[in-house]
């Protein structure tokens, strides 16, 4: 399989070079960084430590990859989007924190390619979602009710507040029990907690690469699911798996469920 890597000078543009330039199924054809970095021209292998590997950082265009990884930022990933469309390039969109008018337009450009799209593309992350999904759909039957706080931990870098990945846990488990309020952060006499919201309180510390922890408190019991990272390879991983997906598949959106054989 023929891979670009948009992002490819970023933290993990740089490791999904490194872990597909070990991957005798990937042949790294292109990688791809803003017209303003300062690393464009430099061998893609040297930028992320592993030695050259023949492929300039170069800006998006036109090349003989079979599917995109894109891992930047909204404005850029939006633009890749496009390129996509003209070229036909089956996309794996990493990126989070899309505006509401963005994520439509990757949602419409999904009905001419393939595209992948998830808050997190860690196959631990998404196997503790359908975890999360069916906890949900159980305890919903409690007469006492349950109550779901949602702590995500992520290194001081992180631009967007709670992750993507906390969003999306919350919104599996407000389809699955019918809650309606989102509450982010408490402070001062705020009252007793209500019946139907779900918390999400963000932590923002070090280099941190990524925890979450799913509360469902009850009266007389907890149960608390918990995933965390020690580095960012499990992402890169993911979005190869997911690359490779997509390879064959016709157009439409998928997400990490449809790659890991996890929807129902």
């Amino acid at each position: 399989m023929k891979l670009a890597i948009h992002g490819a000078a970023g933290r993990m543009g740089q490791r999904v070079i490194a872990l597909a330039s070990q991957d005798p199924e990937v042949q790294i054809v292109a990688a791809l960084e803003s017209a303003t970095n300062p690393r464009l021209g430099q061998d893609a292998g040297l930028v992320a430590g592993i030695g050259e590997i023949d492929v300039p950082l170069a800006v998006v265009g036109e090349s003989d990859a079979d599917v995109v990884i894109d891992f930047s930022v909204p404005d850029a990933a939006v633009a890749v989007v496009a390129h996509c469309l003209e070229y036909d390039k089956p996309l794996v969109m990493a990126t989070t924190g899309f505006e509401p008018d963005q994520r439509r337009y990757i949602d419409d450009a999904a009905q001419k390619i393939p595209l992948v799209y998830a808050p997190s593309f860690s196959p631990a992350v998404n196997l503790v979602m359908k975890l999360t999904e069916i906890a949900a759909g159980v305890l919903k039957q409690l007469p006492t009710g349950v109550d779901v706080e949602i702590i995500e931990r992520h290194h001081r870098f992180k631009e967007d507040s709670p992750s993507g990945t906390a969003l999306k846990f919350g919104e599996l488990i407000a389809q699955e029990m019918g809650l309606h309020q989102h509450v982010h952060g408490r402070e001062g006499q705020c009252g007793a907690r209500s019946r139907d919201e779900i918390g999400y309180h963000a932590v923002r510390t070090g280099d941190d690469p990524g925890q979450h922890t799913i509360i469902f408190g009850m009266l007389g019991e907890t149960i608390e699911l918990r995933v965390g990272a020690s580095n960012r390879d499990c992402y890169a991983q993911g979005a190869l798996v997911a690359s490779k997906f997509l390879a064959d598949q016709p157009a439409g959106l998928y997400n990490m469920f449809d790659v890991l054989g996890l929807s129902r």
